[in-house]
């Protein structure tokens, strides 16, 4: 039905006559000649119909925008000091010798030029809005994402492999979503949260290296950066290390932005603990391009009076930490009561803070309701701990390590975004060194920080079982500009230490062999020693496109909850 896309037109078709399809993105009436801009996937074509061909130009007059119509036309050079140097097209146009109207349309629901329509009206009508050119861009860029990753795997002799939708229930840290079965009455089977067993037995296989851009579904409340179905790009090899994953990993991402954005990130991307990562940012996901950093100071206060700082100080699992905002005093009283209520949604209880207006005059220079609780030589160590100058503000967190970090990490990301502290455009850094578990403080058992078949770092069985948690795993996650994009690590490959980690979980033999017989199993029949990771796709793309959510890179996002059948 045609003979080029519009966005393709240009002046080597001089003369020629083609013809297009479309959606009639703008129709002008100029003194009788009639302007349409159609527009595809490729990008506009200018249009013209001059009223001496009577019928075309009748029915060109009568097209509305977003009218799918049918153009032939001649293509000639658009008259001088008319070139639109801002279009691909803009140096032709084409002399309208035909159309015909395909199928009308209603007045759209928005103008597809409208930077300003209300999410709920862009997703109601999500076939309008994915017309407009920076939906278009996104799904095209998220198409030459995923091409651009499998060349680059396939190069290095990975195995595009398919595993099943349609599993059983595996742990993997939020709820299954849950599919009857006819054949079995009562019996469910559970959509995949990632194929982590099916990839290590591909390992136990022989398949060396294998990937698969997969559909994965965990039953998870909506977020800018989260859905329920999603999809991401899972790896696997046999006989590497971590150090080798993330070598591979990092130049296939330095790859990707190469050919995608013609961006060159750092070569190597730098490498940080966890511990070191939570005590400096608050977070193992830290945005480094934000300067601000949590200070501790923990040790100062744990012997004074003021016993809001003095007992989380004291405990095994408090923390006392200051962070410096510079410049931070020209905040007003509003603005920090902003923030205190900000963090309280991490479970802070306060957010107590010292203004320096004048750092030379001591504390006479300083203004805060929680000096009068601290002795000047504590307040003076923690200026020169945090490096505290006149017209700064510190902030301080005091509470269980966990709320401390939540909040204060918070608080520094959004310092950074509204105070535009933010510097440079990538930061990527690997966040290593994690521990093997975490305490679930409300159910009282251990939780795994990865998943259940991470490999720890020591070898020692009994230590792992007598003391879980100090023990680090090898796992590895990869942090682009505050967002997590991968996470991996080396799997336990030895059949004794995955029922030992099991174990910690609370997951008896029993229970063990009826959820992951097969997997024990197969680690005594020769299992290799192998690791992988797995990236977000939708995270990436939303990254790399410049998104502030990743339903503005899904063709069609979930929006709410389902409905009951």
């Amino acid at each position: 039905m045609r003979s080029c896309y519009c966005g393709e037109i240009n002046t080597s078709l001089i003369d020629q006559e083609i013809t297009l399809c479309g959606w009639v993105h703008r129709r002008r009436d100029h003194g009788g000649v009639i302007f349409i801009d159609l527009r595809d996937r490729e990008g506009l074509a200018q249009i013209v119909f001059d009223p001496d061909r009577a019928e075309p130009f009748a029915i060109a007059d009568s097209v509305r925008n977003e009218y799918v119509v049918q153009i032939t036309g001649k293509v000639r050079h658009r008259p001088e000091g008319t070139v639109n140097t801002d279009l691909p097209t803009g140096e032709v146009e084409v002399l309208g010798y035909s159309i015909e109207i395909l199928n009308k349309a209603l007045t759209p629901p928005f103008q597809l030029d409208d930077e300003h329509v209300h999410d709920d009206i862009r997703l109601r009508y999500r076939y309008v809005d994915l017309r407009r050119p920076v939906m278009q861009n996104n799904i095209r860029l998220r198409s030459r994402i995923a091409r651009a990753l499998r060349d680059y795997l396939d190069g290095l002799g990975f195995l595009e492999i398919e595993t099943p939708m349609l599993t059983r229930a595996t742990p993997e840290g939020a709820r299954d979503y849950l599919v009857p079965s006819r054949t079995h009455p009562g019996e469910f089977f559970a959509l995949p949260q990632s194929p982590q067993l099916f990839k290590q037995l591909l390992m136990m296989s022989g398949m060396d290296r294998y990937y698969q851009i997969v559909r994965c579904f965990r039953d998870e409340d909506l977020r800018a950066d989260r859905q329920p179905e999603f999809t991401q790009l899972d790896i696997e090899m046999s006989f590497v290390n971590e150090t080798e994953i993330m070598d591979i990993m990092e130049n296939m991402i330095r790859h990707l932005f190469q050919e995608i954005l013609n961006i060159s990130l750092g070569d190597p991307f730098p490498r940080m603990g966890y511990a070191e990562a939570v005590q400096r940012y608050g977070s193992d996901r830290p945005d480094l391009r934000n300067p601000l950093e949590l200070v501790e100071i923990s040790d100062l206060m744990a012997d004074v009076e003021f016993k809001v700082f003095a007992e989380p100080a004291r405990q095994d699992n408090g923390r006392v930490a200051a962070m410096r905002l510079p410049n931070g005093n020209t905040l007003t009283r509003k603005q920090i009561d902003d923030y205190t209520d900000y963090v309280g949604r991490f479970g802070a209880r306060g957010l107590a803070y010292i203004k320096i207006n004048d750092i030379d005059q001591g504390m006479e220079g300083l203004q805060s309701p929680i000096l009068k609780f601290l002795p000047e030589d504590k307040v003076q160590e923690v200026l020169k701990r945090t490096g505290a100058k006149t017209g700064d503000v510190v902030f301080f967190g005091a509470d269980k390590n966990k709320v401390v970090n939540d909040s204060l990490g918070a608080l520094r990301d959004k310092l950074g975004v509204d105070l535009d502290l933010i510097q440079g455009d990538w930061a990527p850094v690997w966040i290593c060194d994690f521990p093997m578990f975490e305490y679930n403080e409300q159910e009282k058992r251990w939780d795994p920080l990865h998943h259940p078949f991470t490999a720890p770092q020591s070898d020692n069985i009994e230590a792992l079982k007598q003391d879980p948690g100090s023990g680090l795993s090898r796992a590895c996650d990869l942090v682009l500009t505050g967002s997590e994009i991968g996470g991996g690590s080396i799997r336990i490959h030895n059949p004794d230490m995955q029922m030992a980690a099991l174990d910690v979980l609370d997951i008896g033999e029993e229970e063990a062999k009826e959820k992951f017989g097969f997997l024990i199993n197969a680690l005594e029949y020769g299992c290799p020693p192998h690791g992988g990771i797995a990236f977000g796709l939708d995270r990436i793309v939303m990254l790399m496109t410049g998104s502030s959510s990743i339903r503005d890179v899904i063709a069609f996002p979930k929006t709410r909850p389902p409905v009951a059948c």
